[in-house]
């Protein structure tokens, strides 16, 4: 996690937009670093995983890089608050948008996203673990596509970015350099 926190900053600081035409391959790569860890050069045991995960984060209907791309798009108008916690959502609810490491990718995004708008990072401390995996896992149950989308992921969401900016810490942003 810390390798993918020192990727996020990067990203950041180079002002790369994660949801542009042409970028989304660095969210594959968060992916792949909370799973494999930041190699210099790609590990070829991983590499059937690797291109099982990108197959899917291209190809899935309802719950792939389009969908969530557009979901985003759609949302330009929302506080960044609501934005981190709806993205966290789409990646975690059925189908997740990767094979494995959903939560923890999820958790780099919406730093990334918080980041970007001048918020600190969300950082999962032993304090708000329980309040974090709690709705993680309904969110998880939830089908992002199905009745859930008009009743259940609305309140979700709600309930996420409030947690969200109730545990912002200013402690956790880098020094103005």
């Amino acid at each position: 996690m810390l390798a993918g926190y020192a990727r996020v900053d990067a990203l950041v600081s180079e002002d790369v937009d994660l949801f542009a035409m042409g970028s989304h391959q660095h969210l594959l790569a968060l992916n792949h670093i909370v799973l494999c860890g930041e190699a210099a050069a790609p590990d070829p045991e991983y590499a059937r995983h690797r291109l099982t995960t990108e197959e899917r984060f291209y190809e899935e209907r309802e719950g792939g890089i389009g969908d969530l791309v557009e979901w985003y798009a759609r949302r330009a108008h929302a506080s960044p608050w609501w934005r981190a916690a709806g993205v966290y959502i789409r990646i975690l609810s059925a189908p997740q948008l990767f094979i494995e490491g959903n939560h923890r990718t999820g958790a780099l995004i919406i730093s990334y996203l918080l980041l970007r708008a001048g918020l600190p990072p969300f950082v999962l401390t032993p304090a708000t673990a329980a309040a974090y995996f709690g709705p993680s896992t309904l969110i998880r149950n939830t089908r992002r596509n199905g009745i859930g989308r008009l009743f259940r992921l609305p309140g979700l969401t709600r309930r996420f970015a409030s947690f969200l900016a109730a545990h912002a810490d200013p402690v956790y942003l880098l020094p103005e350099r």
